[in-house]
């Protein structure tokens, strides 16, 4: 997958594909399937296959004050893209100027003259362009006149009904229902991030810990889970060779006072390396619990325990 970070001075081999555009949080698999719908139209037309895609996302841009929400980081997302067969892939700088483009501006800037696409694929309800002005009518109108097609994907739903959407992937998680998150996802959620240093406190109790800041992910219901962590490569920053087995506490650790933020705290099971600095990715497996306060430090480590054997039992099944 070839990567670009603007839409100007492309050259001709990367222009004239299908292009599916949109924020693509979480990759999910409605997202998937609107791709597989643009792939094969990209496989009639003997076009490459482009994702169109903005960072930040629009909403940190305009509600900067909302907290955490992303599904994904934007490394991340560009990882998931890469290992499910995408040719190009557009990242471009979401800015107040590039926010203030008309609807028409952007058909004619981005898609025409940028990458010059052969076909556009959208979710049904894509809005674009200055205060949300365009939409699928306009964007068939003017590729008509322009001289590419225009797909408009209807909503995917779930065997329970429920759409897949990043929305309801969101909701999941912050009701502490990962499993669920997962059937949206395609896959367990992630939060990726570097080791911290931290202080230490848990190894002294004989449940040493790796700290993972949570950055701008998502803040799921805060408690105890049942986890797997993987150690990113160091030579692609991408791949995990490993997924390590263990339980993580989310939130902000009442018992030792509290934090101004929440973070990520995961024990290990049977591993012991130094792994300080390293870039990892966690996967939620299941809720265990909600992050309370203990009294003293027997009642917390008996209750981590506990959570230990529940985590496993957990993991057993997955």
């Amino acid at each position: 997958m070839r990567v670009f970070r603007s839409f100007e001075n492309l050259t001709d081999d990367a222009r004239g594909a299908v292009v599916a555009i949109g924020n693509f949080d979480g990759l999910h698999l409605g997202h998937q399937s609107l791709l597989d719908q643009a792939r094969a139209i990209a496989r009639d037309l003997g076009a490459p296959l482009a994702i169109l895609t903005f960072e930040p996302h629009p909403r940190m841009l305009f509600r900067a004050d909302d907290p955490p929400f992303r599904l994904t980081s934007a490394e991340d997302r560009e990882t998931a893209a890469g290992s499910i067969d995408i040719d190009l892939f557009y990242e471009v700088e979401f800015n107040r100027d590039f926010a203030a483009m008309t609807a028409e501006e952007f058909i004619e800037r981005v898609l025409v003259t940028g990458l010059g696409a052969k076909h556009v694929v959208v979710g049904w309800d894509f809005c674009f362009g200055k205060g949300r002005a365009g939409d699928v009518d306009l964007l068939r109108a003017i590729g008509e006149k322009s001289g590419f097609g225009v797909t408009a994907v209807t909503a995917v739903t779930h065997d329970n009904g429920i759409v897949y959407s990043s929305t309801a992937i969101r909701q999941a998680l912050r009701d502490g229902r990962p499993e669920d998150a997962k059937h949206l996802l395609g896959r367990p959620w992630e939060i990726g991030g570097v080791v911290a240093h931290g202080d230490a406190r848990g190894r002294t109790i004989g449940f040493p810990t790796a700290n993972v800041p949570l950055g701008n992910h998502l803040r799921p219901k805060f408690g105890v889970y049942a986890v797997e962590l993987g150690l990113v490569s160091k030579t692609d920053g991408k791949t995990v060779g490993r997924w390590i087995p263990g339980v993580a506490n989310i939130g902000v650790r009442p018992s030792f006072g509290g934090d101004d933020d929440a973070g990520l705290e995961a024990h290990l099971f049977d591993f012991d390396q130094d792994i300080y600095d390293r870039r990892v990715r966690v996967r939620l497996h299941g809720f265990i619990r909600g992050e309370k306060k203990f009294d003293g430090l027997d009642a917390l480590k008996a209750q981590i325990a506990a959570d230990v054997i529940a985590a496993k039992d957990i993991l057993g099944k997955i």
